[in-house]
């Protein structure tokens, strides 16, 4: 079946180039998520936006941008050995840089915090620092989300460094007082390909001040392909006894609490349609699941701590992290609110929960929290965080 279909598309490929070319035009060179490069190419305050490609020994590959660190398309073989793209995404630059019309995290390296910080408030050796407030909520709950959102790093052109086929490594310097965060941080975002079908991130970071950091990939996988349908059947595991349990404006409580007995337990495998609409108060008030789970592997990056699979494609994903959490976020809000007619990559529009996020991280608001591990980082300490995201056929 590979074969066949690799031919058609071979052929189909060919057919359009000889027709480009009588034309007196040459065909742009597609990735094989069906990416235009050139879509990507702009100048933001300067700096060089491109799109990079890595190419894995058994057909992984995966499309990122330097402008966001952002994960564009990533590409895994199915049960039939053809190429699936399992993330969300726009297919041009332009997009991802309108925060206006098209606000959105996709497939972002987040920092300089990931997650909320309460009211955007936390102490530092005695002195009270005040962040952006970009998280706003009912009845002046105004939080500081992803390190500010549209002015963070998710939004920054990032220094690109493509070593091999298989490494990227992505460069940014955030400025003392960035948003309100102290200290001129540097730091570094490697994606790699590893063992074939694995995508191995690092992040490390160093500071001239006492700050705080906690950096993490937002991928929003659907490994169907489908990303025009909900994900419901998407089976998901995470090794956690507790959760973080969040209040209305989903912020931590400071309460651990079991999930035992709850639709918060995935401890055995199962669809995240199961409980996705359950009554809980916790998942009613999230419309779904946004929670920090507080994994059993202790920092372990050797162990399972996460997985996600896809009875349609055969497509199953570990995750591995040596942070302390996992947020699960099942794109409650994507769809919704005049977001399912924006056009996204290839022409699709996606519904409510039409992904799962797995995004490892230090507790949200672990600032102000100093009985969880804590995410300051002093000058000469160096800030190191991994998760990688293993791809196989179940």
């Amino acid at each position: 079946m590979k074969n066949l279909k690799g031919i058609i598309m071979g052929f189909s490929a060919a057919t359009a180039m000889l027709t480009a070319c009588a034309g007196g035009q040459s065909a742009p060179q597609l990735t094989a998520s069906g990416l235009n490069p050139a879509k990507f190419d702009t100048i933001v305050n300067g700096d060089t936006v491109k799109l990079y490609t890595l190419k894995g020994e058994k057909g992984m590959e995966v499309c990122i941008t330097n402008y966001g660190g952002r994960v564009v398309s990533l590409m895994v073989p199915d049960k039939n050995d053809s190429l699936v793209d399992v993330v969300l995404g726009f297919d041009n630059i332009a997009q991802y840089m309108d925060t206006q019309k098209t606000p959105t995290d996709y497939g972002s390296s987040v920092g300089r915090y990931a997650n909320r910080i309460n009211m955007g408030r936390f102490v530092l050796n005695g002195d009270t620092i005040q962040l952006k407030q970009n998280d706003r909520h009912p009845g002046g709950r105004n939080h500081c989300l992803h390190g500010g959102g549209d002015t963070g790093w998710m939004n920054k052109v990032y220094k690109a460094e493509q070593t091999d086929d298989q490494t990227l490594k992505l460069t940014i310097v955030a400025e003392d007082g960035e948003n309100g965060f102290p200290g001129t941080v540097t730091a570094t975002t490697t994606y790699k390909i590893v063992d074939g079908n694995t995508l191995d991130i690092t992040w490390e970071a160093t500071t001239d001040k006492p700050t705080i950091i906690n950096q993490t990939n937002h991928n929003y996988y659907n490994l169907s392909g489908d990303l025009e349908n909900a994900g419901y059947d998407q089976v998901l595991y995470v090794n956690a006894d507790n959760f973080t349990e969040s209040d209305e404006s989903y912020m931590p409580t400071g309460k651990i609490l079991p999930v035992e007995g709850t639709p918060m337990d995935f401890r055995t495998p199962h669809a995240v349609g199961d409980s996705i609409h359950s009554e809980y108060y916790q998942i009613k008030n999230a419309h779904g699941y946004d929670h920090n789970w507080c994994l059993n592997t202790n920092g372990d990056d050797k162990q399972v701590c996460a997985s996600l699979y896809s009875p349609k494609t055969g497509i199953f994903m570990e995750m591995y992290t040596n942070e302390p959490g996992v947020q699960v976020y099942s794109g409650n809000f994507q769809g919704v609110g005049g977001e399912e007619n924006i056009v996204r990559k290839l022409g699709k529009h996606y519904p409510q929960h039409v992904s799962i996020c797995l995004e490892s991280q230090k507790y949200p608001d672990s600032p102000n929290h100093p009985e969880w591990a804590s995410p300051v980082l002093n000058p000469g300490e160096k800030y190191y965080s991994h998760a990688a995201y293993k791809f196989s056929i179940k």
